[in-house]
């Protein structure tokens, strides 16, 4: 499998450097010159198959000879070796729940994925890999996790101050080692161009083995899909497939989804779930995209207000030669109903729901029928976003033992001005 810059003015490149670079040279996101297609057969038996048999049949075509067998093998069961259970929480809708990982949240997928397979790509360089990342909540933790440890590896996690929870902060900023956290003041859309501009200095990638672990990266993006067939192997109505729901921000867990059902996988319609931070809702209506000023919101990993992967979404359906809007909805869910939703399927059902699973469920039932059913994504527990849960039901979540240790933890962290020169000079006088 070779991979082309969106931007085209690349060299295409197979998985493992596509991995390591994380952006082509010349600012693109990379894609997939095939998106692979899935026999009948494969979905007949999928039911009957374990989680890794399907995760190795959707992984080992992107990846191809980069990565032996045997040790794809093994990378693909440790990335998904917890569960990912289908909740119902009313007759209409269930609860794909993806917090069951080690950061209790979706991205301990993409990130255990990449970091493993980054610790195998570098374990024979003379030179450092530095992974370079920006977080507006949980992926700072899951790569923090991910990679804590891997030999010949270095993550350095940009967030914005003061946007993240006390949960999703503490598991970025307390790992050590080979972790560092650099706390910017400014937004997210302000760490990601960092980020990107770090990838284009010319002195850095002279200095530094630069990569990203934001779903930019492929190694990171292309996993997600995991959860959509992992989802379908649990639906018992096979007559009757249901829309899903997707809390989208950065859109990477959202075009993995769509890049599933290009696969073939029968799902007949997407919702892009947004809180305020919605330029896809104006994108479907006109089809120009136009960035804007992120918002803060209670749905904090959600407060993108330029998608890097609202181009990969516009490939996948150019490649497709379908309308985006045949497939693809966009809702926009505000504070006060992410809030009241909350509290209204807590009383009715005894669900509780995150934030982010809020605006997912919000979504859902705007814009299905009686008749329909459907999958919102529980993308992670709870416990993270209290204060938001409390104002909701009056009362805070109950705090997983996996999370009790966090809390006796320090913060360490490095405050620094959201400027791409400032971020160049630490990064050149460590």
């Amino acid at each position: 499998m070779r991979y082309y810059s969106l931007n085209r003015q690349s060299p295409d490149v197979d998985f493992r450097e596509a991995t390591i670079r994380g952006q082509a040279p010349d600012k693109g996101l990379y894609f997939p010159e095939r998106v692979p297609k899935l026999a009948a057969s494969f979905f007949e038996q999928m039911g009957q198959m374990s989680k890794e048999e399907v995760a190795y049949e959707i992984m080992q075509p992107y990846i191809g000879n980069t990565i032996d067998t045997g040790t794809l093998k093994k990378i693909v069961a440790e990335t998904i070796n917890f569960p990912f259970p289908l909740v119902p929480v009313n007759e209409q809708i269930d609860s794909l729940e993806l917090f069951h990982g080690p950061t209790l949240a979706f991205k301990d997928v993409g990130a255990r994925f990449m970091s493993r397979c980054l610790g195998y790509f570098s374990r024979n360089q003379d030179k450092k890999t530095t992974v370079l990342v920006a977080t507006s909540g949980d992926t700072g933790g899951a790569v923090a996790n991910g990679f804590l440890g891997v030999d010949g590896v270095e993550v350095i996690i940009l967030y914005p101050s003061g946007k993240v929870s006390q949960v999703q902060e503490l598991q970025l900023t307390t790992c050590g080692q080979n972790i560092t956290a650099l706390e910017v003041k400014g937004s997210f859309d302000d760490c990601q161009a960092m980020v990107k501009d770090a990838f284009m200095d010319a002195d850095l990638q002279q200095y530094l083995q630069l990569t990203s672990a934001n779903s930019i990266n492929v190694a990171r993006w292309l996993p997600q899909q995991l959860y959509y067939f992992f989802a379908l192997q649990q639906w018992t109505d096979k007559e009757n497939f249901p829309v899903i729901s997707v809390p989208s921000g950065n859109f990477g867990n959202i075009c993995a989804g769509l890049l599933a059902r290009y696969s073939g996988l029968p799902i007949p319609t997407f919702i892009a779930a947004c809180n305020v931070n919605d330029t896809i809702s104006a994108f479907l209506t006109t089809g120009i995209h136009t960035p804007k000023e992120t918002i803060s919101t209670v749905s904090n990993a959600m407060d993108v207000g330029n998608p890097s992967n609202l181009i990969r979404i516009i490939e996948l359906f150019k490649i497709a030669g379908v309308p985006v809007k045949n497939i693809l909805q966009s809702v926009t869910v505000t504070d006060a109903e992410t809030i009241d939703c909350i509290s209204s399927v807590y009383d009715k059902y005894g669900y509780l729901l995150d934030p982010h699973g809020a605006v997912a469920y919000h979504a859902l039932e705007k814009c299905t029928g009686p008749d329909q059913k459907g999958i919102m994504l529980e993308t992670a527990h709870p416990v993270k976003f209290p204060d938001t849960v409390k104002k909701a039901i009056g009362k805070e979540p109950q705090v997983p033992d996996v999370i009790q240790p966090l809390f006796q933890l320090q913060k360490q962290a490095i405050n620094i001005s959201p400027s791409f020169s400032v971020l160049k000079e630490w990064l050149l006088s460590r």
